[in-house]
């Protein structure tokens, strides 16, 4: 029997009662599937109940085939190693003894003297030089997505199922995950962000608050869909408002001509002449027809502002999030950053940056990259003050905003509206709701606690709060901000920031999205270089 996984009128709700998906039906064969959707819309929820660690409220999770899962976040015990993500720390034991002379005649005859090579291979592929006694602690996290990674399809299960696999990945391990998936010949479900990652997949699902829907191809032929649909939806909903205002009008002149119907009959009453039984029936008969036309005007408009809200409803899904931003009044020729021979790192004698002097003027879009162990974070800790040169200087002329992962300048217990009062405090309350909704935090959802957020709502929020102002800050700086926002959320900063007339610093591996915003000069750390950086 192929390998399957179906799911079968699956319903799943938030502890709080909302629901994000009911009587779902879906399934997956040898196929990549790239799973897509705004944040908060259940994604995550989805895979944790394909992978047994939710079980659903109602309805069926049915497998055909093994299940292969790289999670985001594992913990990492301290004695842990690569070995022990292959599941192969014995099976090398073994091999080391028997190299040594000190194998039994069992551990002989059960050794795979193919293993560590087999392990090498998978590492090699997924970007990655590490030895199976590597600790894993000692790798960064985008090093552990590789090795995890290879650990996963060195197995050969039949379905893979990966969370958002390319985040805090650098270039080359990006690179690395998108050749093992576009080059993966059996079944695999993928939440991804990662636009260069979804066009190698097979199919596209899209879930949205009216359920799941499937389509053909990859990312690319996916939005030229999408376009269509859009396209459709807004052509409906122009036709259901003309019809509106049709029924409106329609049922304003009915009225008119029953009243001056009513009033002919009224004038001839007057005059007499007319049998009162007469009068009597052909009044009945006026209020028989006003009260019908009454209430078939009722179901026309009804009928009509149904199908509107109905366009609109797919227009909020189809549309994307629309990000306008005010002038921040940076001149041309102003430096806003100048560092000056800056050497710094965490343990004494051994620097991460070693005297890095660069500056940005005006309006400048610098994009940060640099392999994982590079020194990005570092500088960042050394622009934002949280770390202090050991030599050098390093100033800023100018308001700055900084946004790093963990949007630590939103206030966790606050809403998102108290967050945007209180940096943004000469802004009244109806400009606060509308900066809000333009990010997509709408009536309620803008009195969400932050510590409730998900990561790209949070990132959402903290964007919200920083650039939706009366004057957005002349620098921003911004670490990964594409590692947690859903797809149309990419999109709508792209677009916002494309908008932003102050200097951007830009820590990305993310390409298309560094091309999308339109950076003017890169700068690239490299992790054992004296001088710090290149241009």
């Amino acid at each position: 029997m192929p390998a399957s996984i179906i799911l079968s009128n699956l319903s799943w709700s938030t502890p709080d009662g909302r629901s994000l998906f009911s009587n779902l039906d879906l399934s997956f064969g040898a196929e990549r599937t790239g799973f897509v959707g705004r944040n908060g819309v259940g994604k995550t929820t989805l895979l944790k109940l394909i992978a047994g660690e939710l079980q659903p409220q109602s309805g069926v999770v049915s497998f055909g085939g093994s299940l292969g899962i790289l999670r985001q976040g594992v913990r990492v015990e301290p004695d842990e190693t690569v070995a022990d993500l292959f599941q192969a720390s014995e099976a090398l034991a073994i091999l080391r003894r028997a190299e040594a002379g000190e194998a039994t005649a069992e551990e002989l005859a059960s050794a795979d003297w193919t293993l560590e090579t087999r392990i090498a291979s998978a590492l090699d592929r997924a970007g990655l030089d590490a030895a199976p006694d590597t600790l894993l602690a000692a790798l960064s996290g985008g090093q552990r997505t590789r090795a995890g990674f290879a650990a996963l399809t060195f197995t050969e299960p039949d379905f893979l199922v990966l969370d958002e696999p390319t985040n805090n990945l650098d270039r080359e391990g990006r690179e690395a995950v998108i050749e093992l998936l576009a080059s993966w010949r059996a079944g695999a479900i993928v939440v991804s962000h990662d636009r260069e990652l979804l066009d190698t997949v097979d199919a596209i699902v899209e879930l949205t608050s009216l359920g799941a829907t499937r389509y053909g191809g990859n990312w690319s032929q996916y939005r030229e869909r999408k376009a269509l649909e859009l396209a459709a939806a807004e052509h409906d909903l122009a036709d259901a408002e003309k019809r509106v205002a049709e029924v409106a009008r329609s049922a304003q002149a009915t009225v008119e001509r029953q009243a001056r119907r009513d009033g002919e009959g009224k004038r001839k009453a007057a005059k007499g002449g007319a049998p009162r039984i007469m009068l009597g029936g052909l009044k009945e008969r006026s209020e028989m027809t006003g009260g019908e036309n009454a209430r078939l005007a009722e179901r026309r408009r009804a009928q009509a502002l149904e199908d509107a809200a109905a366009a609109r409803e797919r227009i909020e899904i189809l549309q994307p999030l629309s990000v306008k931003l005010p002038s921040t009044g940076l001149p041309a020729n102003k430096v806003v950053l100048k560092i000056d021979g800056a050497t710094a790192g965490y343990q004494p004698g051994q620097p991460i940056i070693s005297d890095l002097s660069f500056e940005i003027v005006g309006p400048e879009r610098i994009a940060i990259a640099g392999p994982n162990g590079s020194g990005k974070t570092t500088l960042l800790a050394l622009i934002s003050g949280a770390l202090q040169p050991w030599a050098g200087t390093i100033r800023i002329m100018t308001a700055v905003s900084m946004l790093d992962q963990q949007v630590s300048l939103l206030d966790p217990s606050l809403s998102i509206r108290d967050n945007f009062r209180r940096m943004n405090p000469q802004t009244d309350e109806n400009a606060c709701r509308a900066a809000l909704a333009r990010f997509m935090f709408r009536a309620d959802a803008a009195l969400q606690i932050v510590s409730t957020l998900s990561g790209g709502q949070l990132l959402r929020a903290g964007l919200a709060c920083v650039l939706g102002g009366s004057t957005p800050p002349p620098l921003l700086i911004l670490d990964e901000p594409t590692n947690h926002l859903d797809i149309d959320s990419i999109a709508a900063v792209e677009a916002g920031l494309r908008a932003y007339d102050g200097a951007l610093l830009v820590v990305s591996h993310d390409e298309v999205f560094l091309e999308g915003i339109r950076i003017s000069r890169r700068m690239e750390l490299s992790p054992r270089q004296a001088i710090g950086a290149t241009e």
